[in-house]
């Protein structure tokens, strides 16, 4: 997969309409919207078109849309936050066919600097499906260059994504990453492929399975691979060790023995916890009291149940990040939701907020995370898109990266 992209630097967009696909999907609470990250973060490739005298068209989804359009999933309230922070009115188009006659008269009275948002693509129904071909020619019949500035949706080969890029091509037009694509290109992607060394992963969360193609492609790319909280269980008992109730997925214990010979032939440094911190069980609610001890990794009693590496295992993993060039950390140690569950997972902060390497969150999780615990502004980048960037780093394409232009 090429990671040299046309950009907006790289486009005359002056007099023409620019399709922009953002990721505008925000959390919305009785019709106002409770996270503003995802607007912000989409008002600089929006500036610079408007700046360079393009008629700017916004697209984008917002929700999973189970049951139809509906006025709960609009993005009605996205238009209202963008005219303020833009400073200008936004015309939104609330057709729920989103390309419709309303949308196409909008696009007609555009003026340079003029915004248009469409309606929800998702209203659309399937956007992959059959239904994608002519939904992507609708929309590329609105534009003359298409701009992707929506990471968090690349990884699906949907028609407000990949499918319109064709249609645009096809009749002379351009198709450009924003810069939100281009940031996550430079710090995802090039860590990946071209990484500074020495490159340390760091791989938590819940379950193996989830993880499966990342580790056996990061085993091959880091020179230190570090396993938190609950897959790290299972490497745990496919070393032999006893685990308690603790998290497993017994159906990949052969899988983990395979990671850990593959590390050792390669001669990279595969670090599991050395202790880990217990309970009797999962506390309910998540953020409950709850009384923990800590023990050695090969000594958890058959009655408990682990839910976080314990103060030994923080001390070495912070260690291992101290000398690293590059780090990607994707997913928690522990239950980081509870204030008792979360020590390990502010010791990886706290190790990757003093380090001078380039530090990448790659997105779900480990980004609420380290916003939660309040270390975001000392991480050199944290992604915007959980499982584009689990795709990414499993070495897979994304369709959203591959459908824009290559630079010449």
């Amino acid at each position: 997969m090429s990671l040299n992209k046309k950009s907006v630097d790289d486009i005359n967009v002056s007099g023409k309409r620019v399709l922009v696909r953002c990721d505008f999907n925000v959390p919305l609470k009785d019709g106002e919207i409770t996270d503003e990250t995802r607007i912000v973060a989409a008002l600089p490739t929006i500036q610079k078109l408007l700046k360079d005298g393009g008629k700017v068209i916004l697209c984008s989804h917002l929700g999973k849309v189970k049951n139809g359009p509906n006025e709960g999933e609009s993005l009605a309230p996205v238009a209202k936050r963008l005219s303020e922070k833009l400073g200008k009115e936004v015309n939104f188009v609330s057709d729920y066919n989103v390309t419709g006659e309303a949308a196409t008269k909008a696009v007609a009275d555009m003026k340079e600097g003029d915004v248009v948002l469409l309606q929800n693509t998702r209203f659309r129904g399937a956007e992959e499906t059959k239904n994608g071909e002519a939904f992507s020619k609708e929309l590329a019949d609105l534009a003359d260059v298409y701009v992707c500035d929506a990471f968090g949706s690349s990884h699906r080969a949907h028609a407000s994504v990949a499918g319109v890029t064709e249609a645009i091509r096809a009749k002379g037009g351009e198709c450009a990453v924003g810069y939100l694509m281009q940031k996550e290109i430079d710090f995802l992607g090039n860590a990946v492929e071209n990484p500074v060394r020495p490159f340390v992963a760091i791989l938590g969360g819940a379950k193996v399975a989830d993880k499966l193609n990342v580790i056996n492609n990061l085993l091959e790319k880091c020179d230190t691979l570090i396993i938190g909280g609950g897959m790290a269980f299972t490497f745990l008992k496919a070393k032999g060790y006893e685990v308690g109730n603790s998290l497993v997925d017994d159906e990949k214990l052969d899988y983990c023995k395979e990671m850990m010979e593959k590390a050792e032939k390669l001669g990279k440094k595969l670090l599991l916890p050395v202790d880990t911190t217990i309970a009797d069980g999962f506390p309910n609610p998540i953020d409950a009291e709850i009384e923990v001890s800590v023990v050695d990794a090969d000594k958890i009693p058959a009655d408990k149940e682990g839910l976080d590496i314990g103060t030994k295992t923080a001390e070495l993993y912070a260690d291992a990040v101290k000398s690293a060039k590059t780090v990607v950390w994707n997913g928690p140690m522990g239950v980081f939701e509870n204030p008792i569950l979360a020590k390990g997972t502010i010791a990886v902060a706290k190790a990757l907020a003093e380090t001078d390497a380039t530090t990448i969150i790659g997105g779900g999780d480990s980004a609420a995370a380290v916003n939660q615990l309040g270390f975001a502004d000392k991480m050199s980048h944290i992604s915007t898109g959980g499982g584009a960037s689990l795709e990414f780093l499993e070495g897979k394409e994304l369709p959203g990266v591959v459908a824009a232009d290559d630079k010449e």
